[in-house]
């Protein structure tokens, strides 16, 4: 929804599970409408889109996509960002690293982001820039610190995003339409968190890029790189730079100096224990993370220990087993929880890394995108479930609550 001053919050529906351009439709109708009614009655409401590589084929066929153009503008609804970060099956089935699947050195990851891209732009309102959420390149235990894997990967990624940025320039050229990839760093990513995202980008994607667009288009240096910065942002997911024990103005004022942009700010918390020094307590921490223990989604753990560094984990099982160590002070956990609660019995959230993070937009206006990802609805332990609809509306309602006035 247009919240004033241009900016825009919505809620991500990869929430939903459907694969097929029919079952996204239904669920958009199912949930979309009467949110809108709830919250935003007499203003137009904002989707957060997300389709798989089989819906985005789907919705390109027949008179799918003037359907939905027609959809919206009948219910006063509209899309600004997308997330094209899961590609295929995302609920009801094991995702976990399959969630990088394919990754950023296949044509396949490319293809289905430039066709989410000319559906964006046919779907956005005149004067909006449009977002599309992606991976972080691939999967980094899959590299298995393999020096040439590693940097093949980075090459092919780098190639294929290239490719990507001619596409979105020559796309904005001929619609008007400006979309922006947003590249998601998270835990056990190829980029994990601020530092590797900046590094990549600036030694690796500017370099290679400005050359290939200058290669294709006779664009200057110069040039091309203002094209990549356009074209080619952050996503910043709260729960993921929380997981990463980053500040949020720390990274807004690395983002500033590199003149890096943000695409959205995806609104989202992850689970965490404080950890006290006496161990003969951490059985019942431990028994409190047992609930979130699941087989559809990866809950990779960052350790933070005494002396200020981190240890990690790829998901929890593992990391309980080592629940003991004394040198642990806390522990979070990559489970999207709802955001509008702080505790869950002896665990607590990143809720207010969130709430910090909105506090700073009045005089670090990085974006002006907003979407609450909380997709793990499915999996949550039962005592945290409520009605599906009514809880994304109390996601929404706490969002607007933590709002800066002045904002």
């Amino acid at each position: 929804m247009n919240i004033g001053q241009g900016y825009h919050l919505t809620y991500c529906t990869n929430i939903h599970p459907g694969e097929t351009w029919d079952e996204v439709f239904e669920s958009l109708q199912t949930y979309v409408l009467p949110i809108k009614a709830h919250l935003s009655p007499d203003k137009p409401f904002g989707i957060g889109l997300r389709l798989s590589d089989q819906a985005s084929k789907d919705i390109l066929e027949q008179d799918h996509l003037t359907k939905f153009k027609n959809w919206l503008a009948h219910n006063g609804l509209y899309v600004f960002t997308m997330n094209g970060f899961p590609f295929g099956g995302f609920h009801g089935q094991v995702v976990k690293d399959n969630v990088h699947q394919p990754d950023w050195t296949t044509t396949a990851r490319l293809e289905y982001t430039q066709r989410l891209s000319q559906i964006l732009a046919q779907l956005l309102p005149e004067g909006l820039e449009g977002g599309i959420s992606t991976s972080p390149l691939s999967y980094k235990p899959w590299l298995q610190h393999d020096l040439n894997v590693t940097e093949h990967v980075f090459d092919q990624s780098t190639k294929h995003l290239a490719m990507l940025v001619e596409s979105l320039y020559l796309l904005q050229s001929n619609t008007g339409k400006t979309i922006h990839i947003d590249i998601e760093p998270e835990p056990d990513g190829l980029l994990e968190n601020a530092a590797e995202f900046l590094d990549y980008y600036k030694s690796r994607l500017i370099p290679a890029a400005t050359d290939y667009l200058g290669i294709q288009l006779g664009l200057s240096p110069e040039q091309a790189e203002d094209i990549v910065k356009t074209h080619i942002q952050l996503c910043y997911d709260v729960c993921h730079f929380a997981l990463a024990y980053e500040e949020p103005q720390t990274v807004f004022d690395q983002l500033a100096e590199a003149d890096i942009r943000v695409g959205k700010i995806q609104v989202s918390a992850a689970l965490k224990a404080k950890l006290n020094p006496d161990t003969s307590q951490r059985e019942e921490i431990k028994k409190a993370f047992q609930p979130f223990v699941e087989s559809t989604y990866l809950h990779q753990v960052l350790v933070k220990k005494a002396d200020g560094s981190l240890e990690q984990y790829p998901d929890l099982p593992p990391a309980l087993e080592h629940i003991q160590d004394a040198e642990a002070t806390e522990w979070r956990t990559h489970f999207h929880v709802p955001i509008f609660v702080d505790r869950f019995n002896q665990l607590q959230s990143t809720q207010d890394e969130i709430i910090r993070t909105l506090q700073l937009l009045p005089d670090n206006p990085v974006t002006k995108h907003l979407e609450v990802e909380t997709y793990t609805w499915g999996v949550l332990p039962p005592e945290l479930k409520q009605e599906l609809g009514a809880s994304i509306e109390r996601e929404l309602s706490w969002v607007l609550s933590q709002l800066p006035a002045k904002l």
